[in-house]
């Protein structure tokens, strides 16, 4: 039985893509964790993130004392894997951890290719990630099976939604190491309330142009809506591997008149440019833009996937079904139709984000895992 140390810990936070919620969530995690006297490092990808990571990357610098490493780190299986996990090993051998924590199916998987040892816990959130594939496709099969590989080389799950551990435990199997839900938080000042900018448009559409975010679905119930006459206009704030053909279907379906790129902005900005956020994800686990969007207060309507139930609770008129433009376009024009309505769910939603949401609980959410795995590994 291996204790926790009564000092400081030694913590490594390990992600491949350094983009979107998944780096959000690490840079909340590892800034909380450094306030609270630990010594922190981050390993991420150096093939992505571009100038944006570089600058998240340097503004977090001096917090960590354990530092910031890159490493090339391919999102698909790649005959560079090999090489890349050997450097990845020999990194963290150097640096003497107590936790070694993956996020996402790739920097998990090389967090678990680490043998076991009485000194380091291996921690693992998979961010949907992996899951996101369905089981009975050649690729959902081929994750599953690696997933299951590791499984028990694992000492502590930690998963961000009820939704992601028991798709976990129905795609993959039950863990033999310790399971945590520790839900995503976000800080004081993100409870401010945001003021609708003046050139706002009916909807907004906050996050990257990736198709499991459905981007696409909401522009074609934007056609949709205006082909019924009903005029509505939206506002794209991201970009992402979508954008051209984003670009392309607004083209087709002949909305270039009603919608806008804004481009990436920071969330609180997004949220200005719209009078009803819409979160149109075919898949999702925990996401961040609508734990932010209702902190600040704002009207929302989301699709009814992974943790997006767990965090509306109670409030869940603005849900609707996913993967379906007509649903879709039915929550767009009850949502618009009754603004009043949903602002005052928004303000009875952002009390619950209050009492369960916050930067402060997650972090010592995560730390209280991270003593269970040591009292029990």
């Amino acid at each position: 039985m291996s204790e926790m140390p009564n000092r400081p810990l030694r913590i490594l936070h390990a992600v491949r893509a350094p983009v979107g919620g998944i780096m959000r969530h690490i840079l909340d995690l590892a800034a909380g964790q450094a306030e609270r006297g630990h010594e922190v490092g981050i390993l991420a990808d150096s093939l992505t993130g571009g100038e944006r990571a570089d600058a998240a990357f340097k503004d977090i610098g001096p917090k960590l004392k354990l530092g910031v490493y890159r490493l090339a780190i391919r999102r698909e299986p790649h005959p560079t894997d090999p090489i890349a996990s050997l450097h990845f090993l020999r990194l963290v051998r150097s640096l003497k951890l107590d936790v070694l924590h993956g996020h996402g199916a790739k920097a998990g998987a090389f967090v678990r290719l680490k043998g076991k040892s009485k000194k380091t816990i291996r921690v693992y959130t998979p961010h949907g990630g992996s899951l996101h594939y369905p089981p009975n496709t050649l690729k959902g099969a081929f994750y599953a099976r690696l997933e299951r590989a590791l499984m028990n080389r694992t000492d502590l799950f930690l998963f961000e939604s009820a939704f992601a551990r028991d798709t976990y435990q129905r795609v993959v199997g039950k863990p033999a190491g310790l399971v945590r839900c520790v839900f995503n938080g976000v800080t004081a000042t993100e409870f401010d309330p945001v003021p609708l900018a003046e050139d706002a448009t009916d909807l907004v559409y906050v996050g990257e142009f990736r198709e499991i975010k459905g981007a696409d679905l909401l522009v074609q119930a934007v056609a949709r809506l205006r082909a019924d006459g009903k005029p509505v206009t939206l506002t794209l704030a991201g970009d992402g591997e979508e954008t051209e053909s984003l670009k392309e279907l607004i083209k087709r379906l002949n909305v270039e008149n009603a919608v806008r790129f804004i481009g990436h902005v920071k969330a609180r900005y997004g949220f200005s440019k719209g009078k009803l956020l819409v979160v149109p994800s075919r898949g999702d686990s925990m996401p961040y833009v609508v734990i932010e969007a209702a902190a600040a207060g704002i009207p929302l309507v989301a699709a009814s996937v992974g943790g997006i139930p767990e965090i509306l609770g109670p409030f869940k008129d603005g849900l609707f079904v996913a993967n379906s433009v007509g649903a879709l376009a039915d929550a767009i024009e009850t949502g618009l139709a009754d603004l009043d309505a949903a602002r005052e769910r928004a303000k009875s939603l952002r009390e619950r984000i209050f009492v369960h949401f916050s930067q402060k609980a997650m972090v010592e959410g995560v730390l209280e895992g991270y003593r269970d795995a040591f009292n029990r590994h």
